[in-house]
């Protein structure tokens, strides 16, 4: 069989006749006989489906391609555009760096589009610059549980506008708080969607898009912003019918994710229809002919790249940027927690005995009771976090997609058994293992591809360890020393770190977490809040409690 290409763009293939050939290139799209030349043409704008043609009878037959295709394939025009720099003043609370001024103003050059930077580059500073400039208010945020609270913290940190998260108490009101000036940018996590801004679906059964009668509500928003959007990769699930319902017809829609395609090119197509572009790549159809064919479901992927740079996407790793990035970056993700009663019943307890405690006029007998005071405190940080357990693993799921691996830090068994039972591929270096097992634990993850988690006890592996295949350390739960922090941060930030470190704090909302990491924030700047150079717990850290306990109840 030879194949070449003419002047007018059309493929010619030319074989001996068999039966089967004939069937075959029949369900090539665009196909036609030419009866004089006694070839068979496919446009070339048909090549995908051509691809597919040829892997279906390649056992058979020896396929010879003419040098002509090999020429025209590289005269195709495959540039990725410069990303444009920021020009306008930003107004933000905080200065970005200059990467993120440029993913700012490829985002108001865009609209709607996929910001898909690597994990630890400020995709949330972006999305919520390119809104404010945009003053695209109001605007609904998108994302998994865990990070609601993050991301009401972080618009408010960096625009100064306020944000609410929606709950049961202002399901039906919500929009009065922007109609009277008091929010702007309104957050819920993905499966809260048909509560708050869906009215019926009119199938009980295998419902689509056209039956869901969506709330008026949802034209208030003048943009949307979904985070981790890899989750609504797939057209069929509940989550994604909902985000192109809320979003068709806006003219800024913001996906954020680390993976836009999780396993192929059609990953994308669902969130190519959130943002309303999938008919930049021809719609539909054409986008699986043309990208999504052979034995791989993937196909002209240098040209679906410079196609999505052109259109809807930017993409910077972290090795390309880094002379923007600090060494090491922090943030603080609060989450949840599902044991609020037991927390409730362990706050009372402690705060029934601080009562007494400042009550105490003898120092010796306040000396021993502020022993037992620390026990009570360390006692509601267990049960804390305990209870943040379902949101981390939630967090780590999403995490993984990224490609990129994790280090996890905690202290009780119970969390570590937890984590072990929702990734039961993970190696761990906790004092349960052995030196070789601790070892073995650490070479796997160091030098395997394949293990991407380790599970790490604060003492066993605080120190002394180099786990440098990670640039993302996360803690569920956190020492009192800010030195054994850093301890632990530098794991992966030592020498043969390649990449700037990101350093995630989960803290248990409303919980002595919250109270632990202000006592931080009382005692060093934001920026190095975990990285002090004490070596004890301050002795003053009780009364410091005890204070802030005082300060909640007096704002209650």
């Amino acid at each position: 069989m030879n194949i070449t290409l003419d002047t007018q763009g059309y493929y010619n293939i030319e074989f001996k006749y068999k039966p089967f050939l004939v069937e075959e290139i029949k369900k090539v799209v665009g196909k036609r006989w030419d009866g004089n030349t006694k070839v068979w043409k496919v446009p070339a704008s048909q090549r995908a489906s051509l691809d597919a043609f040829i892997h279906r009878v390649q056992r058979s037959e020896n396929v010879s391609w003419g040098k002509g295709i090999v020429q025209a394939e590289e005269e195709k025009d495959f540039t990725i555009p410069d990303m444009p720099e920021l020009t306008i003043e930003h107004g933000l609370k905080m200065e970005p760096y200059p990467y993120q001024k440029r993913g700012i103003a490829r985002g108001l050059e865009l609209k709607s589009f996929i910001n898909a930077d690597e994990p630890g580059l400020g995709k949330t500073m972006q999305a919520i610059g390119t809104v404010f400039l945009a003053n695209a208010f109001p605007c609904l945020v998108i994302c998994p549980s865990s990070l609601k609270e993050n991301w009401k913290r972080e618009f408010e940190k960096f625009s100064g506008k306020k944000a609410m998260i929606l709950s049961d108490s202002v399901r039906d009101s919500w929009q009065f708080f922007h109609q009277t000036g008091m929010n702007d940018i309104f957050i819920t996590n993905y499966e809260s969607l048909k509560k708050y801004f869906v009215r019926k679906i009119n199938k009980k059964e295998r419902w689509s898009l056209r039956d869901v009668e969506f709330s008026e509500k949802i034209k208030l928003f003048k943009s949307v912003i979904i985070d981790e959007s890899h989750r609504v990769k797939s057209t069929s699930t509940q989550q994604a019918k909902f985000c192109k319902g809320i979003t068709t017809g806006k003219e800024y829609v913001i996906l954020l994710t680390g993976t836009p395609v999780v396993n192929k090119p059609k990953d994308l197509i669902s969130q190519l229809g959130i943002i309303n572009k999938i008919d930049k790549f021809g719609g539909y159809p054409t986008f699986v002919r043309t990208y999504c064919a052979g034995p791989n479901e993937a196909s002209n992927l240098k040209e679906l790249n410079a196609m999505l740079w052109n259109h809807c996407f930017f993409r910077r790793e972290k090795s390309k940027v880094l002379t923007d990035l600090p060494d090491k970056t922090r943030q603080v993700l609060t989450c949840e927690i599902t044991n609020r009663q037991e927390y409730r019943d362990a706050e009372k307890d402690l705060i029934s005995y601080l009562i007494k405690y400042k009550d105490a006029t003898d120092e010796k007998i306040a000396s021993a009771m502020r022993g037992e005071v620390m026990v009570r405190i360390n006692i509601l940080r267990q049960i804390s976090a305990r209870g943040k357990l379902k949101e981390v693993v939630e967090f780590v799921k999403d995490f993984r997609e990224n490609g990129q691996k994790l280090v996890l830090f905690c202290s009780l068994h119970e969390i570590v058994d937890g984590l072990k039972h929702a990734f039961p591929h993970a190696v761990s270096v906790t004092g349960r293992e052995n030196s070789a097992e601790k070892q073995a634990a650490v070479d796997s993850f160091q030098n395997n591809p394949k293990t991407d988690l380790i599970i790490c006890s604060i003492r066993a592996a605080g120190v002394g360890l180099t786990l440098t295949a990670a640039s993302n350390v996360a803690f569920i739960e956190f020492p009192w020393t800010y030195a054994d922090c850093c301890q632990c941060e530098d794991r992966t930030h030592r020498i043969g770190q390649k990449d700037a470190v990101t350093c995630y704090y989960f803290l248990g909302k409303r919980t002595i977490d919250e109270k632990v990491y202000q006592i931080i924030q009382l005692k060093k700047s934001i920026s190095n809040a975990v990285m002090g150079s004490e070596e004890q717990i301050p002795e003053n850290i009780v009364d410091l409690v005890a204070q802030m306990f005082d300060d909640s109840a007096e704002d209650e």
